[in-house]
């Protein structure tokens, strides 16, 4: 089958297009009719570390760039955590390029919880404390119902690994995730938005998630019932509803 239809992601905070996407990608593609273009955050796979503090609108620029490189013309979006916010900046910037955007655990804004918990990340993981990093995201990241039945070990094994993975650009992630603000845009978003709530969320509130839907016109809201790593908890589920929405829009 060929490829008519494109899609380009947009990772969290502290991730990257394998580890948030990897499970899912083969369910994206939809067969091979759907063309996927990841785009890094700076510091994270091949893209070099930022060396000043990150901007939306350089973000928004960059995923465009990366659309221009792939030969990719116009495309949806699909952003995850810190990734919605620039999924929602390069509608706004390029409306002319985006047909529509899946947000998955979006925020227009840090409430108090979640920017005390970046400014936290970003410190420790600029300090190199990396263990700490995975100690303080772990009970967050993922819900109950995943880590209360782990041993003890196990969940000691989750920590190591979420430490060891920690990408360089993270201080520069959980920076922008504590600054970035995209509440003024929220109204002038015009392509078809589904909104995917991680109903067991406990970085990013359940209710961060509505207010974006809430904002955008016409946007659909959809629940999934996981902590904020939906690639970890359920991939399958998460997969499925994306690509359902896509295939709706590109007919």
């Amino acid at each position: 089958m060929a490829t008519s239809h494109a899609l380009l992601l947009a990772h969290g905070s502290g991730g990257g297009i394998e580890s948030n996407y990897g499970p899912i990608r083969e369910a994206l593609a939809s067969g091979g009719r759907r063309r996927v273009v990841g785009f890094d955050l700076p510091g994270t796979g091949g893209a070099p570390r930022a060396t000043r503090p990150l901007e939306l609108d350089a973000l928004a620029d960059g995923l465009v760039a990366a659309a221009d490189a792939a030969g990719v013309e116009r495309f949806a979006v699909c952003g995850y955590s810190l990734g919605t916010t620039v999924a929602i900046r390069t509608a706004i910037r390029h409306p002319e390029r985006v047909t529509s955007l899946v947000l998955t655990a979006p925020f227009a804004y840090a409430d108090h919880a979640l920017r005390q918990a970046s400014l936290l990340w970003r410190d420790l993981a600029a300090g190199g404390q990396r263990e700490l990093v995975a100690r303080l995201l772990v009970p967050l990241v993922f819900s109950p119902a995943m880590l209360d039945p782990m041993t003890p070990e196990v969940v000691e094994g989750v920590v190591r690994l979420t430490g060891e993975s920690i990408p360089p650009g993270t201080p520069e992630h959980a920076d922008l995730v504590a600054r970035a603000d995209i509440r003024e845009d929220l109204a002038a978003v015009t392509v078809p938005t589904l909104v995917i709530s991680t109903t067991e969320d406990r970085l990013v509130a359940p209710a961060l998630h509505q207010a974006v839907a809430a904002g955008i016109p016409g946007a659909r809201l959809t629940e999934l019932a996981t902590g904020h790593a939906p690639f970890a908890e359920n991939p399958a589920v998460w997969g499925k509803l994306i690509d359902t929405f896509l295939s709706e829009q590109e007919g």
